[in-house]
Order: C-alpha cells, then structure tokens, then sequence
C-alpha cells in the first residue's frame, strides 16, 4: 500500500505557518516535540519543492475537510478520502518528488528545528 500525503499534511501546514490545521490531519498523528537537527540531508532545490507541493496539498486539504467533516457514511468517507488523497499524490509527483520523499521530510519536520527553519524561510 502506497504512502498516503493526507496524514501529513498537519506537519506541513505547521511548518509553513498556515493555521487552519485539518481536523482529520490532527487525529492522524500529533506532531513530536521540536528538536535541534541538521536539516542537511535535504538540498534546497528539494525543499523548494517540498515548499511548492506543499502549499497545493494544503489547498486541497482544506477543500476535503469540510467533506470529510460532513460525511457521517464510513465508505463514503472513504472515498472522499480517496479521493482527496490520489489528488495530493498527483501534487506532489508534479512538483517531481515522490511520496516517500515529499513524507520524508514531512516527518522530519517534526523533530527538526533548523530543517523547518529553512523550509519556512523558503516558503516566504
């Protein structure tokens, strides 16, 4: 089963300083406390597109929220998740990353300081 974008999206919102955070995000996963790292295992030419990819996947993320929050329906929920889910993937692969990177670094974030340091002086 492939890496789903959707669960990571609390991280990234967080790391580019947008404070609508999705609820589902939120039951996903709570970020780990902050600490001090590196970050240097990441060009910026892949932060950059962790930055691009990022803010349309928190686009869409908000826009699916909603849907989500509505749907009382398991399958349907399911799909709408689906479906949110396949439309952040073709994001992030857009912005030529891959799943497993765009989550790398998604990850890392949260236990980062200086990685999301620099992911947010990129994103301005």
């Amino acid at each position: 089963m492939k890496p789903l974008v959707f669960k990571h999206c609390f991280a990234v919102m967080l790391a580019l300083g947008i404070t609508s955070a999705p609820v589902v995000a939120q039951q996903a996963q709570e970020p780990a406390p902050m600490q001090q790292g590196s970050g240097a295992e990441y060009s910026d030419s892949q932060l950059e597109k962790f930055v691009n990819a990022s803010q349309k996947v928190a686009v869409v993320s908000e826009e699916y929220t909603p849907k989500l929050q509505a749907t009382a329906d398991e399958q349907e929920r399911r799909e709408v998740y689906r479906e949110a889910d396949e439309k952040m993937v073709k994001i992030v692969q857009d912005e030529g990353m891959t799943v497993e990177e765009f989550n790398g670094i998604s990850q890392a974030l949260q236990h980062d300081q200086q990685l999301m340091e620099r992911v947010q002086d990129l994103a301005q």
